[in-house]
């Protein structure tokens, strides 16, 4: 599998080197905060990035590897590529945990941390960990988008190679819009066979955001949030803040993350809100620094911090699976949300 081998590789040469030159108690963000932007300099090559037929081979081989793992078609994107979710129900009685990776189909590092996730769950890494959680992977929902393959021109898009990736599926709509009509294939899929079908506590729905918000001062890692909306319930929201606090404490302990609070709307066509409220699941935001791909270049994040959003992702998945498993995230101190300052866009020159 060409290309998650070369983004595997980035993370395991580049990335893990400059971690391990950081010290885990040190608070200055050197790796995903100060990373470079685009600024017209640095290549953005998507060529280095998991292709979508890379991915669907990839998961066949992990189904066919791994005993704990089922993998499922849940419906087609609007160009007809096959919608997957990779599964680990091991106990239906055990809670149940749903990442949901690129929406956006210019959002995908996180899919990259998502695929190398499910490749450690079939190694000793992981042992055991399933048998007292259930974890649900949705890779890649937007796959027309991811790959370019779209109804509108992508000629103002940044980055070069094989492919321009867009935030809209084929026809232009934002999925993450569209949690309500369910009217796009893609939403419709993974509401009527994934939201619909099994019992999920837990959602972490991952995506990307700009590069120049900051916190405290510091660039960002990246940014998260609970639901917002007033209708849902508030034992939801108090789970989402645990899920959220999970991974605050793994993230930004690290000493190259440093997470801020998203300034998120109220709407429920946003998975974030619509999903807790419908089907009454705590789910976390959690929006990655910087994008593969966008017409805006400010937006675009340069590759050398690549590394460290798929270590990121990995670590936001790895710690909320153990927290869930071991019963620890019944116990998690969400007082840091009171004062865990919302994210500032840093003005630029």
């Amino acid at each position: 599998m060409k290309s998650l081998k070369k983004g595997v590789l980035t993370l395991s040469l580049a990335g893990a080197l400059a971690l391990s030159a950081v010290p885990m108690n040190s608070t200055v963000v050197e790796a995903v905060g100060n990373g470079p932007g685009y600024g017209g300099n640095e290549t953005i090559n998507t060529s280095i990035l998991t292709t979508y037929s890379e991915m669907a081979d990839f998961l066949k081989k992990q189904d066919a590897k791994q005993a704990n793992m089922e993998l499922e078609v849940i419906g087609q994107s609007v160009k007809g590529r096959d919608l997957y979710v990779a599964k680990y129900m091991t106990n239906p009685e055990n809670p149940t945990i749903l990442f949901l990776t690129q929406q956006h189909g210019n959002e995908q590092l996180t899919t990259e941390g998502a695929l190398e996730f499910i490749k450690h769950l079939g190694t000793g890494k992981m042992k055991g960990v399933t048998d007292n959680v259930n974890i649900l992977v949705v890779p890649m929902l937007n796959a027309d988008g991811a790959m370019g393959d779209v109804d509108f021109s992508l000629d103002d898009y940044v980055a070069s190679g094989d492919r321009n990736l867009t935030r809209y599926n084929a026809v232009g709509v934002d999925l993450n819009r569209d949690h309500v009509d369910k009217i796009q294939p893609e939403t419709k899929a993974l509401h009527d066979n994934v939201m619909s079908k099994y019992d999920i506590d837990y959602m972490i729905d991952l995506h990307h955001q700009g590069v120049n918000s900051e916190r405290d001062g510091e660039l960002v890692s990246g940014s998260i949030l609970y639901p917002t909306t007033p209708n849902a319930d508030p034992d939801v929201v108090e789970g989402s803040k645990k899920l959220g606090a999970v991974v605050f404490n793994a993230v930004d302990s690290t000493g190259w993350g440093h997470l801020g609070k998203y300034r998120g709307g109220d709407a429920e066509t946003i998975s974030r809100n619509g999903i807790a409220v419908e089907y009454g699941i705590s789910t976390l935001l959690f929006e990655m620094r910087g994008m593969s791909d966008h017409e805006y270049e400010p937006y675009v994040l340069g590759q050398k911090s690549n590394g460290y959003l798929i270590k990121q992702t990995i670590t936001t998945l790895e710690s909320t699976v153990r927290a869930i498993a071991d019963g620890s995230i019944d116990t998690q101190d969400i007082s840091f949300w009171d004062t865990l300052a919302f994210q500032q866009t840093r003005e630029t020159e």
